[in-house]
């Protein structure tokens, strides 16, 4: 008589999680193999074309403004790792299923991997500007998934198939399941759980392989550190002499007045940074000018350059935040240029367009209204960082970034308001991006604790353009009162400034700072957001005297 067991249900449970997470495990193993497929065909067609990365910059793009603001808000300078870890995880998540999915319907949970091929092709084509082979990563991702996922699909159906006592993978009745087993063991049929481990470890090790492999070749192709090493700027024109000791406060945690390259604020679009040969860079000045102009990067280097010293900022930048920073630039005069390749009547607005498709409108009337409007190649006496636009970038004082520093900029097209939209003000933002009068306390640090008696204050203040004419402080509401500032370096740089403040009450603080600009304007008590024109209303921070 025939062996009989009875399983639980506690045993049936069991074993359908242990089977859905089997499946699952094969859907994330062809993820993986897509994935690193596509990324090594990105090797060859640009670190930009990678699904992930296309997706994710279709994401940016797609994404409505306020949900932007409020993650450059919450994660500021991270924003893009978390996007992408946010991508990986929703694919991951998805593969699972359809590895869940495939399990009993191996072709519907293949199909979705087709599907992520298909986003990624859309993605990669959606890009400004986009060729036929930057879908070809995606084209690889989505057909090395497919496959993958029939093939792992159809291993595990075999092995459960192998493993039930009818032969098909299914289970007898409930209540209970019955199994009988023969007295002779019959050898079987289908593959056995161990190849189906095996096969589903080896799509993870090829796509791991070719992932981490396409990236490092990608790299390694794409390496222009010894280019920008090899760049020799000549000597400006005019060599600006060094800025004076006297424009930083020797106070404690001020911020320095020139900016580090390495701590120069970055928020831009780019998921992964423009890699531009300098060698193989050309900028066309086009449009509506009598004279279209095509430079090289030598071309560039030839022309008389100078220096200027700015302080750039961010329309994101909140209230007292940080997207803010002071160098000196050096590149050719971008007025000059234009009045070179004749620019006609009727002109209004200056477009500049980046590597990766990035459009910046800027006032054409400002750009040629005398202020020292460049197109850099250098900052801090040094080559552009990649980070920071290398080759070259456009810098026009007096605008937030998103209107006058197109990074890594390929393309100037002179035309009108009317005709065209660049980049932002298609989402909304104040077309002209003038900036706004900013100050910030940054010493002492917010919820500090400080010992009662004289506490320097101290922090910067900023109104590109017009410069800064006087800074003010209050504490807990009181009278305002005239900080002193450092010495001017000119309308296009911030103003530091410094307060002693005579702490005699011991208990929680509140202080409150605000700027006039050189026009004699008071910067705004009225708070507001910085879309779609740039942050307003005072900083304050609060301290503890002890």
């Amino acid at each position: 008589m025939a062996d009989v067991s009875i399983k639980s249900p506690s045993r049936d449970v069991r074993d359908r999680i242990l089977r859905s997470a089997a499946a699952a495990a094969t859907g994330l193993a062809a993820a993986a193999a897509a994935v690193g497929a596509g990324e090594l065909v990105a090797a060859f067609t640009g670190p930009d074309t990678a699904p992930v990365y296309a997706v994710g910059s279709a994401a940016i793009d797609l994404t409505p403004t306020p949900l932007k603001e409020y993650a450059v808000r919450t994660f500021g300078t991270n924003d893009k790792p978390v996007l992408l870890t946010g991508i990986y995880l929703t694919m991951a998540l998805l593969a699972a299923l359809a590895g869940i999915l495939a399990r009993r319907r191996p072709l519907a949970g293949a199909a979705v991997f087709a599907l992520f091929g298909g986003v990624g092709i859309w993605a990669a084509l959606s890009r400004p500007a986009a060729t036929t082979t930057d879908a070809l990563p995606a084209v690889t991702a989505g057909i090395v998934g497919f496959a993958a996922m029939l093939l792992l699909a159809r291993l595990l159906r075999g092995a459960a198939a192998t493993a039930s006592p009818d032969g098909t993978g299914a289970r007898l009745p409930e209540p209970l399941a019955v199994t009988e087993r023969p007295a002779v063991d019959v050898p079987p049929q289908g593959p056995s759980r161990r190849t189906v481990l095996a096969v589903t470890g080896g799509t993870v090790a090829f796509g791991a392989l070719t992932g981490f492999g396409g990236r490092a070749l990608s790299d390694n192709r794409y390496d222009i550190a010894a280019a920008r090493a090899a760049v020799r700027l000549p000597a400006p024109a005019e060599r600006l002499s060094p800025l004076p000791g006297s424009l930083h406060p020797a106070a404690p945690g001020l911020s320095p007045f020139t900016t580090p390259n390495a701590d120069f604020y970055r928020v831009d679009t780019a998921l992964t940074l423009p890699r531009i040969d300098p060698r193989h860079w050309s900028l066309r000045i086009h449009g509506m000018v009598d004279h279209p102009i095509l430079l090289t990067f030598d071309d560039l280097l030839r022309l008389p350059l100078q220096e200027l010293d700015h302080t750039l900022s961010c329309v994101s930048n909140e209230v007292g935040g940080p997207y803010v920073g002071t160098t000196r630039w050096l590149g050719a005069s971008l007025p000059a240029l234009l009045r070179r390749a004749g620019v006609r009547p009727g002109a209004d607005q200056l477009v500049g367009r980046s590597q990766e498709g990035m459009t910046i409108g800027t006032p054409l009337e400002s750009v040629l209204d005398g202020r020292p409007a460049l197109l850099a190649v250098a900052m801090n006496g040094e080559a552009l960082p990649v980070a920071r636009g290398f080759p070259c970038r456009s810098v026009v004082p007096g605008f937030y970034g998103y209107t006058s520093a197109t990074k890594w900029l390929v393309d100037l097209d002179v035309t009108t308001f009317a005709a065209y939209d660049p980049y932002w003000v298609r989402r909304g933002w104040d077309r002209r991006g003038e900036v706004r009068t900013a100050s910030r306390i940054e010493v002492p640090a917010p919820f500090a604790r400080v010992p009662a008696g004289d506490v320097t204050l101290a922090g910067t203040a900023w109104a590109t353009h017009r410069g800064i004419a006087a800074v003010e402080v209050r504490i807990d509401g009181g009278p305002w009162q005239t900080a002193q500032l450092a010495a001017d370096g000119g309308p296009d740089l911030w103003r530091q400034w410094t307060h002693t403040w005579s702490a005699a009450r011991p208990g929680t603080h509140r202080i409150e700072v605000r700027a006039t600009d050189a026009s004699g304007a008071v910067q705004t008590e009225q708070r507001a957001a910085p879309f779609p024109a740039g942050a307003t209303g005072w900083h304050s921070t609060v301290v503890t005297v002890t």
